[in-house]
């Protein structure tokens, strides 16, 4: 089995049983909820012990559960996106991405956020011309390592005083 049929599986179950991903993320439990729904769809990797309750909770057999714990192969999907919602941020990318790097960079230095060490919420935010989505990010700056670094050149590239 590769790791995209456990998730069209899990996606399967999902759909049978009528569950949202709220109830799976109750269920399981101890992480985020972006990160189990990610998880159920291939892109992240559960600990051992969420990696059990959602075998417990969609009937799986012991080698579906130690897929659940092994590091995916993230970002498997067509670029661009072809999904309307996908392409969106995609779209947002390639209009703001370099604006975000340049008042990124300007305030912290020659680096880049990380997608590792990151949080990630999502809200609705109601308006009354129609609710909007409202999505909050947050990675750990990390400098770029400047190798070699001699004669008083900084080791890293935080921005500099």
């Amino acid at each position: 089995m590769k790791r995209e049929d456990l998730t069209e599986k899990l996606l399967d179950i999902k759909r049978e049983k009528g569950w949202t991903w709220k109830h799976i993320q109750a269920e399981i439990g101890g992480l985020s909820p972006i990160l189990i729904t990610a998880a159920c769809m291939g892109q992240m990797k559960l600990p051992k012990a969420q990696a059990r309750k959602a075998a417990e909770l969609f009937g799986l057999s012991a080698a579906e559960e130690r897929m659940l714990n092994e590091a995916p192969y993230r970002g498997s999907f067509q670029a661009p996106p072809t999904d309307p919602l996908i392409y969106r941020f995609y779209e947002l990318v390639m209009v703001y991405g370099t604006t975000w790097k340049e008042l990124i960079q300007e305030d912290f230095g020659d680096g880049i956020m990380s997608a590792i060490d990151f949080n990630m919420e999502i809200e609705r935010e109601p308006n009354n011309k129609g609710d909007r989505v409202k999505m909050s990010l947050s990675g750990k700056f990390l400098p770029y390592k400047y190798y070699g670094a001699e004669d008083g050149v900084p080791e890293y590239g935080f921005k500099e005083g």
